[in-house]
Parts: structure tokens; C-alpha cells; sequence
């Protein structure tokens, strides 16, 4: 599973959205997620994929941009291994 399934995942059990509708070029904006609902949804990236997100200030705009955190996040703390057979990238 990628990184973008995996958040998509995360998203439709917090959304009443369609996977279709979660692209990688989807503006959180246009879903209506606030800064508060960023912060909720990194809570769920955090257990979803084992990471510790850091308290920085991000401009993070679109679905794409939160798989790229992710995914650089990924490279940090697991030096690019996720649990076995785990896939990472925006590439299905």
C-alpha cells in the first residue's frame, strides 16, 4: 500500500469523502480541514505510520504535499523501511 492509500485510508474514516475524490492535487482547503483538523490528522499519521511528527509550522496545501511530509518523515526515522511490505510514494 502507498503512502497516498494510506493516507486516503486515514482521511475517509475521518471524512465523508470518496477515495476518487483524494488526489494528490486536492487542496485540504477544498475538503475543509482546518488547522485544527491538520492537527488531528497528524495525530492519526503518527499512529498510522509510526512516526513522530514534530511540532513545526508547515504550509502544507494539498493532499500531495502531506504524502511528500510523510514520506521524507518515513526517510528520517526509518530510514525509508516500513514495516514489511509496507510501500511508500504517491505511485499506486
Amino acid at each position: 500500500m502507498t503512502t497516498l492509500e494510506r493516507l486516503q485510508t486515514i482521511l475517509l474514516d475521518n471524512y465523508p469523502l470518496t477515495r476518487e475524490a483524494l488526489t494528490p492535487d486536492v487542496l485540504l482547503a477544498d475538503m475543509e480541514i482546518d488547522s485544527l483538523g491538520v492537527m488531528e490528522l497528524f495525530f492519526s499519521i503518527e499512529d498510522a505510520f509510526a512516526l513522530a511528527v514534530p511540532n513545526d509550522k508547515l504550509e502544507l496545501k494539498s493532499i500531495g504535499d502531506v504524502v511528500d511530509y510523510i514520506d521524507r518523515l518515513i526517510a528520517e526515522q526509518h530510514g525509508g523501511n516500513m514495516e514489511p511490505g509496507a510501500k511508500t510514494g504517491t505511485a499506486a
